[in-house]
């Protein structure tokens, strides 16, 4: 089992822009292996012109030249499913019922290597192989054949992942700028406008470049599209993949477990049109325009001139 015949599929999407809801609108599909938190698979290795813009951890990633395949694990950071995994207590998913042990993954992951060879596609097949091994309780059909990640911004390294593993396929998610902006602004400490708005629109660039050059590989699909008609929208993407649509795609799971709100799996609480839109009014006329003014190529090409 190597990178040659590992059928994979990777969601990548800005953050607040829809990635997290889509992932779990896929997640009862029965072809789908579908990853249980954002997959987070970077290394701190990673590092070229976008690694002071985004995390490393949501990066595709680099391996040293001259370590194990033991070695080659630790550095994966994949930090929601360790945490949940190694210290439930602090983890935000600490709610759900995970039967997964961390050091066995990491056992099954070294064999896997082991047999295949080092690299990063049959590393990264290995490590999504060996999670579903270890991932004891999950809830399996029988007909899985795909693998599915989900990692914020990573539609940057669509090509790398395509390079890598040559049946891969990448779903790009993009949300209108003003509800993404508005949700992203209820962190914490959040991203400055400017910010924000120039990780928006890189991610948008790199989805329609890779898209032109590799057309059947990359996907591209609206948030407010998922919201509108999941089972549809979704259903289409499948079909590309040479899967079938689903029923399942009608609403978002966990472990094929309905649930009630995506959060905490990300900001968006209910995936409806509606929601989408009363979060875009809580802006104000001045961010309004700001946004407006710095995503202005983009809003055509999706559509968006008249969202707000």
């Amino acid at each position: 089992m190597s990178s040659s015949d590992f059928r994979f599929l990777m969601i990548g999407a800005m953050y607040e822009n829809g990635g997290n809801t889509t992932h779990r609108f896929l997640d009862g599909h029965p072809q789908m292996f579908v990853y249980p938190f954002e997959s987070q698979p970077g290394t701190r290795h990673v590092n070229d012109m976008l690694s002071s813009l985004f995390p490393l951890k949501y990066r595709w990633p680099v391996f040293p030249l001259d370590a194990s395949p033991q070695e080659d694990y630790r550095e994966i950071i994949d930090e929601e499913c360790k945490v949940r995994a190694r210290t439930p207590q602090v983890s935000k998913f600490r709610h759900v019922n995970f039967d997964f042990s961390d050091d066995e993954r990491g056992r099954i992951y070294a064999q896997y290597v082991s047999n295949s060879g080092r690299s990063t596609g049959n590393n990264m097949a290995a490590f999504f192989r060996a999670t579903f091994e270890a991932w004891k309780n999950h809830r399996r059909s029988g007909s899985e054949v795909m693998y599915v990640g989900y990692s914020p911004i990573i539609t940057v390294d669509a090509e790398k992942i395509l390079r890598d593993l040559p049946l891969a396929h990448v779903l790009h998610v993009v949300r209108n700028p003003w509800s993404a902006f508005a949700d992203t602004s209820k962190r914490p400490v959040p991203l400055s406008l400017p910010n924000y708005m120039l990780g928006w629109t890189l991610n948008q660039y790199y989805a329609l470049l890779y898209k032109d050059k590799y057309p059947d590989r990359v996907h591209v699909v609206r948030a407010e599209d998922v919201m509108l008609d999941p089972a549809k929208t979704l259903g289409a993407v499948c079909e590309k993949l040479g899967l079938e649509p689903a029923a399942s795609l009608a609403k978002v799971t966990w472990n094929g477990q309905e649930l009630q709100e995506v959060f905490p799996w990300g900001t968006i609480r209910v995936p409806t049109p509606e929601a989408n839109l009363a979060t875009a009014r809580e802006l104000n006329a001045e961010q309004i325009a700001e946004i407006r003014l710095r995503t202005r190529q983009y809003l055509e090409i999706f559509d968006y001139n008249s969202f707000i």
